[in-house]
């Protein structure tokens, strides 16, 4: 099991063997995958993977992370907080189910690294739920870390994605129950800053 920083709560209980994609070189190019268990890289272009109208035929470059499980595996609160939004990203090739929460929190100051960040407050979307993930939630509903939020969704309510969990940091305020978890390459530099690497509460997944 992988080390969480700072005491955190596993996200999703990932086993010790899992695999770690790299779609930088499209989107059949490595699916070779022999474990039930999977990341997809944050800060990563994937040409030829976003083909929706969503995208617009230009976004492409990934800044979230994926973990990819079987339908039905918990997520769970990496510390505590608050539910901030949820609903369903309906469009094709979105989220689907989304919970966003709310958190005040140190993170560390950058992957693998024991010092700590000032407290601040943070935003973490959790995206291809399953659709009853979202009964009974109430915004400003207080948790504690390791509270079960949600499911992870199959393809078929999930946004059409093979089941895995989209995991993303924002440092920025969300409009609603969706955050840009793919952007454009001119947009990518400024994204990298409102969207921090979500191994900062998973631990080095990779």
């Amino acid at each position: 099991m992988v080390a969480t920083p700072l005491d955190y709560h596993p996200v999703v209980n990932i086993p010790d063997e899992y695999w770690v994609f790299d779609f930088s070189r499209g989107p059949q190019s490595d699916f070779q995958n022999p474990y039930e268990f999977s990341i997809g890289k944050y800060d990563e272009t994937r040409p030829g993977m976003y083909t929706t109208p969503l995208f617009e035929g230009e976004r492409n470059h990934h800044v979230g992370l994926d973990i990819g499980a079987p339908a039905g595996t918990e997520v769970f609160a990496f510390a505590e907080g608050s539910i901030y939004s949820f609903g369903i990203n309906a469009e094709d090739g979105s989220y689907g189910p989304t919970i966003i929460t709310e958190h005040k929190v140190s993170l560390p100051i950058s992957v693998g690294s024991s010092q700590q960040s000032p407290p601040q407050t943070i935003w973490v979307l959790h995206g291809h739920l399953r659709l009853d993930s979202l009964d009974g939630l109430v915004i400003g509903q207080k948790f504690p870390a390791g509270h079960r939020l949600a499911f992870i969704g199959s393809e078929k309510e999930n946004g059409g994605w093979p089941p895995h969990l989209h995991l993303q940091l924002s440092l920025k305020e969300p409009n609603g129950y969706d955050l840009p978890g793919v952007v454009t390459q001119e947009e990518r530099i400024q994204a990298l800053k409102d969207f921090p690497d979500p191994r900062l509460i998973l631990g080095n997944v990779y």
